[in-house]
């Protein structure tokens, strides 16, 4: 099971004005764990006044660079993105999860594939690990970055991107759609929305010739350029999903408890299997999250955003019956085959048993 190990800061680069890249280093005995997949992050943890706060941030490294970095860009009101961007200092200790998270394909030195990427802000940082890790591990593909922004000052790794071009000429085309700052061409200003994707498509990007792509970034544009690429063609299969959560206040929003959770009783009895132990208790069905109630419980069960949205509390139903109220983390077969996000779930029968050891 997933636990936190201490990472040391070697390193600190200011990115931009409100977003640095830090440098981890795991200790000699903690190496293997920290081996990671491209695209994938790592949940980071911190006391402020007292309370515990989890935040999760990709890693933005590709895999043979043999190191890992993660961008971490201010939210506004965010205890952790200000901390580690104004008090934060190399030499300091973090602690961290080792690495998770399902945005990436497996790849193949001999396959010629080409690749698209759409990335909002700071969900450029498992996209640009995912870009390093492709062009230098499959010598034959392609990959095309459509990256928006507000403004040209608020890009996160324009020269390391401007890089990547020059060093892999011809196979990496990186298009800077800027909100607020006019360009040359105006299909580059403004917002990413279905107008602009239909043009795309139709002057820039052959979707028939895309193999994979990949969206990280707000919610609703993620559901647009979604929804514009299974319009021309492409199949859930095809298209990988990172959700943006610098949004998220680190709980979920209070849940309204649906009729079937209502109906079912006051309480529920919960066995939680964890690092190969079982432990038992009851609680209300009161809307409380099946998580919730196993932390007041003093289990030490794996979380981070609490919103449905990474799957570091991913764990398997092994009996009973519950109510996933949100899910932006987890793949239809996965859910088909019973886990589910213990953040999002409601209790339905009177007795549920979950494992995260699965």
């Amino acid at each position: 099971m997933a636990r936190f190990h201490p990472l040391e800061v070697t390193d600190i680069r200011r990115e931009t004005r409100d977003a640095v890249v830090l440098t981890l280093k795991p200790r000699d005995e903690d190496a293997g764990a920290f081996g990671f997949t491209q695209g994938q992050y790592l949940t980071f943890r911190r006391k402020f006044d007292g309370e515990e706060v989890r935040r999760s941030y990709s890693i933005c490294a590709g895999l043979d660079e043999g190191l890992i970095k993660v961008g971490v860009k201010r939210v506004e009101g965010g205890a952790f993105s200000t901390f580690a961007n104004d008090e934060l200092k190399p030499g300091d200790v973090l602690e961290a999860m080792a690495p998770m998270g399902k945005f990436f394909t497996a790849l193949d030195p001999a396959a010629s594939r080409d690749y698209l990427g759409f990335a909002g802000g700071s969900g450029i940082t498992p996209l640009l690990s995912i870009v390093k890790t492709v062009l230098a591990r499959e010598p034959q593909s392609r990959f095309t970055l459509i990256y928006a922004n507000r403004h040209i000052a608020s890009i996160m790794f324009r020269e390391e991107l401007e890089d990547l071009k020059n060093l892999h000429l011809g196979r990496l085309s990186v298009i800077h759609v800027l909100e607020s700052d006019s360009q040359e061409i105006d299909l580059f200003t403004g917002r990413i929305d279905e107008e602009k994707l239909e043009t795309f498509f139709r002057l820039w990007i052959d979707i028939a010739s895309i193999d994979t792509a990949f969206i990280c970034g707000p919610e609703p544009m993620m559901l647009t350029i979604a929804g514009a690429l299974k319009k021309h063609g492409m199949n859930d299969d095809q298209i990988k999903f990172e959700l943006f959560a610098s949004s998220q206040p680190g709980r979920a929003r209070q849940k309204t408890v649906s009729s079937a959770a209502a109906s079912s009783g006051d309480r529920a009895e919960i066995q939680v299997k964890l690092d190969g132990t079982t432990r038992s208790f009851t609680m209300a069905r009161d809307g409380t999250a099946v998580l919730d109630a196993a932390l007041a419980h003093d289990i030490d069960a794996p979380y981070s955003c609490k919103g449905g949205i990474c799957s570091t509390c991913r764990a398997k139903v092994i009996e009973g019956e519950v109510e996933m109220i949100t899910n932006h983390a987890l793949e239809d077969y996965e859910v088909t085959a019973g886990y589910v996000l213990s953040c999002q779930c409601l209790p339905l029968s009177d007795k549920v048993v979950i494992s995260y050891d699965e």
